[in-house]
């Protein structure tokens, strides 16, 4: 079943331009900016569907239905070699997995689990021998602090893989309301400090790793880059796409873009509130990194990547504006037309796969 909604997904997005704004029905003009005809036609295609909105489903029949979208408009994506790691941490082992691209060429896994001195890492294949010297994407997935995995996110992690021509690190944080704050950041602090630990295990040059991820994964990934400035690990670029950056204001882009586009008011509430029920200060910077001040020394470089009919919008934008006031080189780039969740749609039509292919470019220049 799931073969045929995807094949009918992609040919509906295939649709001349005029056949799909026919289906889409009349433009959408919000905030002097026209909804792109493919997000247009997919929202209405959700509401034909009836299909239920996810803040009404249990927490484990959410998760469900999010890694099923995900993987509907990610497809199948094509990738070199994929490893699958523990990695340990003080709270105990996290999954992670770790993608290589076509470029480097087959690679050599061994026989045996990879060791870190911290016990062994099982990979179902063996050690990697790779060699030194490649870029790395430390990657933190979206999913409101509650949802989302590494399957959920394997599509766009094999995307960027291929089209950064870097190796990806995707790593699987606790999640709300079974791990409230701080579980997440500390998990993807501990995760990321393993790396620049294990850079020749993983094959990576520790001056050419970056922090990224989208949504709640912006936010994570902001964090890390933030607590890795202040604590001297490397860091050379992060990649910030629709971040969550401020969770005790609500900015104009949440009231004008918080039904019908996806992203919902409803979603992000009930998120925040399973995601906050330790009862944080919610402009503490490991919630809300808006509030970061001071802004540390030798922050990386970061490209904030926002989506125009998206709740987020605004406080993605605000985020790069306190990061360039702080002297921290910024690119700014908006989708006018696309709607929060766009890099995830890399398997379907044409509009969230060119900027996603976009993103990849600049992520590749920022490691080259």
């Amino acid at each position: 079943m799931r073969s045929v909604e995807a094949w009918l997904l992609r040919a509906l997005l295939r649709l001349p331009t005029a056949v799909q704004r026919a289906l889409a029905g009349r433009s959408v003009v919000v905030d002097g900016q026209r909804l792109d005809v493919e997000m247009q036609l997919l929202l209405r295609l959700r509401r034909l569907r009836r299909e239920p909105a996810v803040e009404t489903l249990s927490t484990q029949a959410a998760r469900k239905a999010m890694r099923r979208q995900t993987r509907l408009v990610g497809g199948s994506q094509p990738i070199g070699t994929v490893c699958d790691l523990l990695v340990p941490t003080p709270d105990g082992p996290i999954p992670a997995r770790l993608y290589v691209p076509r470029s480097s060429g087959p690679i050599s896994t061994g026989t045996g689990p990879i060791s870190t001195g911290a016990g062994p890492i099982s990979t179902g294949a063996g050690p990697i021998s790779t060699g030194a010297g490649a870029p790395l994407l430390f990657f933190v997935h979206g999913g409101a602090m509650m949802y989302g995995d590494l399957d959920s996110h394997d599509p766009v992690c094999r995307f960027l893989a291929e089209n950064a021509d870097v190796r990806v690190l995707s790593v699987d944080y606790r999640l709300a309301p079974e791990h409230p704050f701080p579980a997440a950041v500390d998990d993807c602090w501990a995760a990321y400090r393993w790396v620049t630990g294990n850079c020749a295990l993983l094959g990576i040059d520790p001056d050419r790793i970056a922090v990224g991820g989208d949504s709640a994964g912006g936010y994570l990934s902001a964090v890390v880059a933030t607590r890795a400035a202040e604590d001297g690990l490397p860091v050379r670029h992060q990649l910030l796409v629709y971040p969550v950056t401020d969770m005790a204001e609500r900015s104009r882009s949440r009231r004008v873009f918080g039904e019908g586009f996806y992203l919902t008011t409803a979603f992000m509430d009930l998120a925040e509130d399973a995601y906050l029920r330790s009862g944080p200060d919610r402009r503490d910077p490991r919630v809300s990194v808006r509030f970061t001040a001071p802004v540390p020394e030798g922050l990386a470089p970061a490209h904030v990547v926002t989506a125009g009919f998206d709740p987020l919008r605004d406080e993605g934008e605000a985020y790069a504006r306190l990061l360039a006031e702080a002297g921290v080189p910024v690119e700014t780039t908006r989708y006018p037309g696309l709607v929060h969740g766009f890099l995830s749609m890399v398997g379907v039509g044409r509009s969230g796969r060119t900027a996603a292919m976009e993103v990849a470019g600049k992520l590749k220049a920022a490691l080259d």
